[in-house]
């Protein structure tokens, strides 16, 4: 049975129709993830699923565990990961309401741990295309068959928050072409291509951010109504989405690491190669 994993982001806690449910915790070498994993079957597919902010959310985006909540859903199986969030649209097609599935990000943050790497092991692994473009597609599809409107491309520029931009901030990113605005899918994204794990973005928009002159400042009110509103949306995409994807995956997410790491592998330390080993065990 294929594993894949939902990282929850604001309002989305739980995913209504899981069977089986059992709630999960689990160590990292890194450290504990944001909450339990809630754990299941739907569509024929074990969900595993992860309240991003932790239950009553309660974690900023800056104090989240990326690296254990990605490290966990590898521990407990998952192949796919998506990563739920709600975004602010940097442009007027994509209005509140609409969900986007992103194909490139920018990296705003400054104060986050974004790899698994380091302490006497390197490994670059290619970032090009930072979304599976497999699992893209699937969330795509999913949503155009249940007739909810979906952008299937766009640039997230993910910022250190929890501040909204100033308008300053927001006119550059549209400048740059940028297309939404968030504050976590970054480090997941590259966490999980190092892990080996396909990741998309389902992004809900909830705001025309502070750029639009005919639409009112970001105000989290008006967030949360819409991010409510979008939330079922959201559930039911996630589960259009699962039984559509392969049973085996050919993409490159599958083998990220086969020739990223550059370390000698005599000169690895020990604790650190226990550590990832389940990370790079087929290849040191």
């Amino acid at each position: 049975m294929r594993t894949i994993g939902v990282i929850g982001g604001s309002g989305l806690y739980d995913m209504p129709g899981l069977e089986g449910v059992e709630h999960v915790s689990v160590t990292t070498p890194f450290g504990d993830p944001s909450d339990e994993f809630v754990c299941g079957t739907m569509a024929g597919v074990r969900l595993v699923f992860l309240p991003r902010h932790g239950r009553g959310h309660r974690l900023l985006p800056s104090e989240l565990n990326f690296r254990a909540n990605i490290f966990g859903m590898k521990q407990l199986g998952a192949e796919w990961v998506i990563g739920v969030a709600s975004v602010g649209s940097l442009r007027e097609e994509i209005a509140p309401g609409h969900l986007v599935v992103p194909d490139q990000l920018i990296d705003r943050t400054v104060q986050r741990p974004s790899t698994f790497f380091g302490n006497g092991i390197v490994a670059h692994v290619s970032f090009a295309d930072p979304f599976c473009s497999v699992l893209g597609a699937a969330l795509t599809g999913a949503a155009q068959r249940l007739g909810v409107v979906v952008h299937p491309r766009g640039t997230y520029v993910c910022m250190e928050g929890p501040q909204f931009s100033t308008r300053a901030e927001s006119f550059l990113y549209r400048q740059w072409g940028a297309d939404v605005i968030g504050m976590t899918n970054l480090q997941e994204a590259k966490l999980a291509r190092e892990a080996e794990l396909c990741f998309a973005t389902l992004a809900l928009a909830t705001d025309y951010d502070c750029w639009h002159e005919r639409h009112a400042d970001v105000v989290i009110g008006d967030v949360l109504r819409i991010l409510h509103e979008n939330v079922a949306t959201a559930q039911r995409v996630i589960a259009e989405t699962l039984p559509a994807l392969p049973s085996v995956r050919t993409c490159a997410c599958a083998c990220a690491l086969e020739h990223a790491i550059i370390t000698d592998r005599a000169r690895i330390p020990v604790a650190v190669k226990d550590d990832l080993q389940l990370l790079i065990g087929k290849y040191v």
